[in-house]
């Protein structure tokens, strides 16, 4: 065969291959997934497989979305809020993000141009007939809406083990004074009187509200927040004093533990008594634990500290179509019959059914409705953020110090910084 035989050849399978790469269909671009990021800090027990119904309920409506899950582990967002600040400042909001319904999210991101209004949302879906007019007034600011409240939590609950409490025939106390004599019987017998853990810094704080609940009364204590009550009041040094002592009567390794973790004292029976709020009881369902027994911490019978957990819209949100259907999800009746049961939460919502929830909740469900209510200020609606973040700072300090006069000079200035105290 000849030299130009085999280029001809050659040259003929060259264009053929060239013929067959020209005629193959062009492919068809794989689309990008679809995504959705939630901001939270809910990582731990009921809390985080509440989150999860969502989630599942979300992917049932919308299965071609995959949801990003970008939680900040710690208690009542101290740790997240930092993390949520430095993204919203940077430019990089998630698509929506968990914030206490009130002063947390109105002072800290609507006033200063950050969020979508949910006006028409509210519209569309009916809200505004199913939320209690108090709930549309906490998420309002200046006549719209901004937030989707998907709970109402309460953070005056003193839970305590059954079987400690009746194996030594005491009664959950109704007064400080009663609480302090059940404490002294509970030590001389070598149990804990009063769980506590201080590791992440707002627990102090938590507990000392409710201290300021049941010593001020509801009117006394909202007044706090407003001015019309001065802490440099006698009932302040009357509620430091009494936190103070109870101090006394705790686990010595509480900064090492978290609120969960002091729970543990409760289920192991070394401990018997503890405030915190009522997510606690979505984490001991989730621990499988049936000891329990809860009551109005001292004082505070027929007062309801109350908190809100809701979402909202970030302007600049990259998946924004995908975020308007997760408030739709948060908002409606079936997310919110998935999600409490689990959380240990009660709905935002008027028309859910009480069948599916425990004891507790249908509880905190009647007192919700007959209870006088108080916002609560370490969980966002009793004070704007550096305002609650420097009570926090104070009291946890507090625990260390035990200087009363100290502390309430401190809490009376940092009200005048923030334009609240005389």
């Amino acid at each position: 065969m000849s030299r130009r035989t085999i280029w001809s050849m050659l040259s003929l399978v060259v264009v053929l291959a060239l013929l067959l790469v020209a005629c193959r269909p062009t492919p068809t671009p794989t689309p990008a997934k679809k995504q959705l990021e939630i901001f939270s800090w809910w990582t731990t027990g009921g809390e985080a497989a509440g989150l999860l119904k969502l989630f599942e309920l979300y992917n049932q409506k919308f299965p071609d979305v995959e949801i990003i899950n970008a939680t900040v582990a710690g208690g009542a967002g101290f740790e997240a809020k930092p993390a949520l600040k430095a993204r919203m400042l940077g430019g990089d909001p998630p698509d929506s993000f968990q914030v206490h319904m009130g002063h947390e999210l109105i002072d800290t991101w609507v006033t200063t141009g950050y969020m979508e209004p949910l006006d028409d949302l509210y519209k569309q879906e009916g809200w505004e007939a199913v939320f209690p007019k108090g709930v549309l007034e906490i998420v309002s600011h200046d006549g719209h809406y901004w937030s989707v409240p998907v709970n109402i939590h309460r953070s005056n609950v003193l839970w305590y083990n059954k079987k400690v409490f009746q194996d030594n025939n005491l009664t959950p106390p109704k007064t400080f004074d009663e609480f302090f004599k059940v404490a002294d019987t509970l030590k001389a017998k070598g149990i804990v009187p009063f769980v506590f853990g201080s590791k992440d810094g707002w627990e102090a704080g938590h507990v000392f509200e409710v201290v300021l609940v049941g010593t001020l009364g509801a009117d006394g204590y909202r007044g706090l927040w407003t001015g019309k009550t001065q802490w440099t009041d006698a009932r302040v040094t009357q509620a430091l004093n009494t936190f103070k002592r109870m101090l006394t009567y705790v686990n010595t390794d509480h900064p090492a533990l978290t609120w969960d973790g002091a729970g543990q004292y409760l289920i192991d029976g070394k401990g018997a008594m503890q405030i915190m709020g009522d997510w606690q009881d979505g984490w001991f369902q989730s621990k499988r634990y049936t000891g329990y027994g809860w009551a109005p911490p001292p004082g505070t019978a027929g007062i309801f500290d109350a908190l809100s957990d809701s979402f909202a819209l970030p302007k600049g949100a990259k998946n924004r179509q995908n975020a308007v259907n997760w408030l739709k999800v948060v908002g409606s009746r079936e997310g919110q019959e998935a999600f409490n049961p689990k959380k240990g939460s009660i709905c935002a919502r008027t028309d859910c059914s009480t069948a599916l929830f425990n004891q507790y909740l249908q509880s905190a469900a009647r007192d919700w409705k007959t209870n006088a209510l108080v916002p609560s200020v370490m969980h966002g609606a009793a004070a704007f953020e550096s305002w609650a973040t420097k009570f926090k700072d104070i009291v946890a300090l507090f625990v260390t110090s035990g200087d009363v006069a100290r502390t309430q000079a401190a809490l009376q200035s940092a009200c005048r910084e923030a334009k609240v105290c005389k």
